[in-house]
């Protein structure tokens, strides 16, 4: 688990959920007094769908266990709704950024991208009470895998990839339906759905393409 994942989300989860049962640290819980937390982790991520480490949470993965979706069909689902998009949730300077979040960084904010730019020219030569101790870094460090500097006034990032949309067959165990991954049509049904009748994620409707 990522160091601000635990200090970050989780440490004030389980402070707010305790504070909800009415037992803060450092009253115990009794057994029988639990919560059961939703998860919003999908399909892409099965690896992150765990129970909690703690007997007053208990963890459900909706998306996973009762709809199956990923999460390209969560973006279907809101698009069809007219709702916004759903980005990811990370701290600014989160080294496992992709590019997309890179350029979405530099092309929306400028003043998170000033932010970006300076942490990472002063994590150059590591950790500054670490150099003090002796244990200095051996090498430099940057945010971006291509260990290029992040200077003003764009971030150092490739031009964006074209992917070609990739259909997907579902298991006949899970709501059945085919989509692919470009953008949703006005009528509730996925733009290039199956030839064949099927509902697309969410809508419980029938559609034909």
């Amino acid at each position: 688990m990522q160091r601000s994942t635990g200090e970050y989300k989780i440490k004030p989860i389980k402070k707010q959920v305790r504070a909800l049962l009415g037992y803060p640290y450092p009253r115990h819980v009794p057994k029988d007094v639990f919560v059961e937390q939703w998860v919003g982790i999908s399909t892409d991520e099965l690896h992150r769908a765990k129970d909690a480490d703690v007997a007053y949470m208990r963890n459900r993965h909706p998306l996973i266990q009762d709809l199956d979706w990923s999460r390209a069909d969560c973006l279907c689902y809101l698009t069809q709704r007219g709702l916004a998009g759903a980005p990811k949730s990370s701290r600014l300077g989160c080294p496992f950024h992709g590019n997309a979040q890179w350029r979405h960084i530099r092309d929306h904010s400028s003043a998170e991208r000033d932010d970006v730019v300076a942490f990472d020219a002063a994590i150059r030569d590591g950790n500054a009470r670490a150099n003090a101790c002796g244990n200095r870094l051996l090498g430099q460090a940057f945010l971006h895998r291509s260990r290029v500097p992040a200077r003003c006034p764009a971030l150092p990032l490739p031009p964006p990839c074209r992917v070609r949309p990739v259909t997907r067959s579902w298991p006949r165990s899970a709501p059945c339906w085919h989509v692919q991954s470009h953008s949703p049509r006005a009528c509730g049904g996925c733009a290039g759905c199956s030839p064949t009748t099927s509902p697309c994620p969410g809508t419980g409707n029938i559609s034909s393409a």
